[in-house]
């Protein structure tokens, strides 16, 4: 039984191997047969033809692909019907719902309603199909009034006794009267009880301490300062009266700056400030949680205490307050008539000051503000990009107010969450996805310093820096119903003008006037003029500054950006910013009622960041046009020149060589542009490539150290002016060294700063060429 079973069994191996054996020779064949199949593909379906001068030449398969096994979605250009498609679905009654919703009650940073606003923003998003939505948390330094102790301005005679004082809180007008609504105080003043002499010093500036000091022999050392808002931002004003020794500040809202004598009336019948309404906000002037500095104020975060010299709070008790008690404090000073230019439109004379009129009367600063360590949220959600995902193209704006904040930032907020439900929607169902993603941004304490957007920032730049297209800022939607208003770095310039032309015009009357789009009025009302005064048939855009969450995506990523606003007519009415401004009164009603009844202003504003979101996200090509650029820059060289171009030549032998570096960088950018133009588009990697360099371009300007005396800000051409963080300033390192250098104490080592900072530029506009040449060639000749 065992012999017969092994026999079996050999038989068995025997057949067993002849099989084998069929099956390996088989499988040789086979191999062979399909190496030499795949050898005739690879030569006529991968590998160029040759043609008839012997030159390779590219055959795309049936879809014009380049590469076989692409899909054609890789080198198609965005569907245009899908733009009108969203302008269509955006709709004015969801943002006035939004609105009434966000606006409902007070949502300072830091507080129960914002965290629950930022939650209905999150639940929001995720119902209308976004791909990814997440809060991100800071622990950051935030400042309140003391309800226990509030904050106080007082009028004293000499005994002490309180002849006015200033109101605790703003009139109760359309029912305001919330008790989560913060007194009027400024973020981050000093606490403390200051008392003294007071001096008047118009707008708070650097120029009207100097006229102070030159035409009536006046020293602020040891006194109290009254300035007026406007002109400068709130903090640069403290900052600098601190600088001149002066041991409070009261900042008031002047009626000449706030309302019109061609209107006697006030909100809540128009939106002119009433007497009792006053200006809340920071007076940090830096960017950013201040005890974390550059780096993101999360849970292992290193803090710097307070009185650490690393942070930069105000040094002096600072107070806002209306004109109604203004105009009772004003009245009480002594000393000589201001100037006509100081005067405001109070019914008063406008003194000098120094001492009171009344013997032995005195002013009072009673601050109680504490700062404290909260937490800040932002919302970010992300609609996932089909080809290039890793590609972002921002949308956002703040979410946090000093009280109500209908206008800011809830108007803006409003706008923002309508592109997303129609971007949102659309993709939920089915028709479109975009070609990189688009992510949303509700930014937590903008209001503070603008600490959620610059934590993230500082949390993410590695990524942010790479990966980021651009960034549509939507601050305040609406603050007029006049016409668009935009600001931008130099690429975004186009792009914007693009989608304002597809945007409809909200104004019937504008409509019949034949200005039937955004752009149209734009145009007609802002015209872009050249230095002779002569229209270049293009809208103006301005420059940015610091004034939004703009500012560290730019400064420390080095993403370009664009904001923009409906606004009312700056020809007509010479106020400094729209009249309800951070006050009590900024409300639904204020919004329904008087600024946008229907929300078209509101719709054309969501429009706009639809349309220009969807370009950024959809077009093949990103649409920057990079000769914005040279002209941009030759318009800097042209300002610098006619405003320090004299004294600069004094000092710096090669000043001319800045035009010749930006005249090469022109010549980059025309043969970048002729490269563009005779492109292979079914090439997937070409277009990767120059999508890349369009984007590098930016963060090419960038400096690591960044500007003189600010190291946190990055970018050489485009911040804020350092005397004022609403301006902005080309060439700002420069134009902050040459600030009143005459009066450095060491002038010779400033003008050494300026030299090596010059140097900077050039070297940095040269850089900035090299990333637009051929990717291979970058290094010239000459070098």
């Amino acid at each position: 039984m065992g012999n017969f079973e092994l026999m079996e069994g050999s038989k068995d191996r025997k057949s067993d191997t002849t099989s084998k054996r069929y099956v390996y020779i088989t499988g040789i064949f086979a191999i062979l047969a399909g190496l030499g199949i795949g050898i005739i593909i690879g030569r006529y379906a991968i590998c160029p033809a040759q043609s008839k001068d012997g030159k390779p030449e590219v055959v795309p398969d049936k879809n014009g692909v380049f590469l076989p096994g692409i899909p054609e979605k890789i080198i198609k250009d965005g569907d245009p019907k899908i733009g009108k498609q969203l302008l269509d679905a955006v709709d004015n009654k969801q943002i006035e719902s939004y609105l009434k919703h966000l606006s409902s009650k007070p949502h300072v940073a830091g507080s129960k309603n914002n965290l629950d606003l930022g939650n209905w923003i999150k639940d929001k998003w995720i119902e209308w199909g976004f791909d990814d939505v997440k809060l991100t948390p800071y622990d950051v330094l935030l400042s309140f009034p003391d309800p226990s102790n509030p904050n106080v301005v007082r009028v004293l005679n000499n005994t002490g006794g309180v002849v006015y004082q200033s109101p605790l809180k703003e009139a109760n007008l359309t029912g305001e009267d919330d008790p989560d609504a913060l007194p009027p105080y400024n973020a981050y003043s000093p606490a403390g009880l200051v008392e003294g002499d007071m001096v008047y010093v118009n707008y708070g500036r650097v120029e009207d301490f100097d006229w102070l000091e030159k035409n009536a022999s006046m020293n602020v050392t040891g006194k109290i300062v009254i300035v007026r808002y406007g002109k400068i931002f709130r903090g640069s004003k403290v900052q600098i009266a601190a600088d001149h020794g002066a041991t409070g500040v009261i900042i008031f809202s002047d009626p000449a700056d706030y309302t019109w004598k061609g209107d006697p009336r006030v909100y809540p019948e128009t939106w002119w400030l009433p007497g009792s309404g006053s200006q809340r906000g920071t007076i940090y002037t830096g960017d950013g949680d201040p005890l974390t500095p550059g780096y993101p104020a999360i849970k292992t975060a290193y803090r710097y205490p307070e009185n650490s010299t690393f942070v930069k709070l105000p040094k002096i008790p600072a107070h806002p307050i209306g004109y109604d008690i203004a105009e009772k404090i004003l009245s009480e000073m002594g000393g000589e008539e201001v100037p006509l230019d100081w005067r405001g439109g109070l019914n008063i004379t406008y003194r000098l000051g120094g001492a009171l009129q009344k013997t032995g009367w005195k002013m009072q600063i009673n601050i109680s503000t504490k700062n404290e360590i909260k937490t800040a949220y932002n919302v970010i959600g992300i609609i996932k990009g089909s080809t290039e995902p890793d590609r972002y193209v921002m949308v956002g704006n703040h979410r946090d107010a000093w009280v109500y904040g209908a206008i800011d930032p809830s108007s803006g907020t409003a706008a923002i969450m309508e592109s997303a439900r129609a971007m949102g929607e659309m993709v939920k169902s089915g028709k479109w996805r975009p070609r990189r993603s688009i992510m949303f941004c509700s930014w937590g304490a903008e209001e503070y310093g603008l600490l959620g957007s610059v934590e993230w920032v500082e949390q993410y730049r590695k990524n942010l820096k790479e990966r980021s297209v651009a960034y549509i800022n939507v601050d305040i939607s609406v603050y007029g119903n006049y016409s668009l208003k935009a600001s931008s770095t130099p690429l975004m310039y186009r792009a914007t003008y693009e989608a304002a032309k597809k945007v409809p015009n909200p104004n019937p009357a504008e409509v019949a006037a034949g200005r039937k789009t955004v752009y149209d009025t734009w145009l007609h009302s802002y015209p872009l003029k050249d230095e002779n005064d002569v229209s270049m048939n293009l809208p103006k855009i301005g420059d940015l500054g610091s004034g939004s969450d703009y500012a560290p995506l730019l400064q420390k990523a080095g993403i370009t950006a664009v904001d923009m606003s409906y606004i009312y007519n700056t020809h007509k009415y010479k106020v400094d910013f729209y009249p309800l401004y951070h006050s009590l009164y900024e409300t639904f009603y204020a919004v329904k009622n008087i600024m946008d009844k229907q929300f078209e202003y509101h719709r054309a504003v969501s429009r706009m960041a639809t349309e220009l979101a969807r370009s950024l996200a959809d077009s093949l090509i990103i649409p920057f046009n990079v000769s914005d650029y040279s002209w941009a820059l030759n318009r800097y060289w042209t300002a610098i020149g006619k405003d320090h171009g004299e004294k600069l030549r004094t000092r710096i032998s090669n000043f001319d060589d800045l035009g010749s570096v930006i005249a090469n960088f022109s010549k980059v950018v025309d043969a970048f542009n002729e490269r563009v133009a005779t492109m292979n588009r079914n090439d997937p990697m070409a277009i990767r490539a120059v999508n890349d360099q369009l984007t590098l371009l930016e963060k090419a300007f960038l400096d690591n150290d960044g500007l003189p005396g600010r190291p946190y800000k990055k970018h050489l051409l485009l911040a804020e002016s350092s005397t004022d963080s609403y301006a902005s300033s080309s060439f700002p390192g420069l134009v902050d060294l040459l600030f009143e250098i005459e009066k450095a104490p060491d002038v010779d080592a400033r003008w050494e700063r300026v030299k090596r900072h010059f140097s900077v530029i050039l070297f940095t506009i040269d850089s900035a060429a090299s990333t637009l040449r051929d990717v291979i060639q970058f290094i010239p000749e000459n070098e």
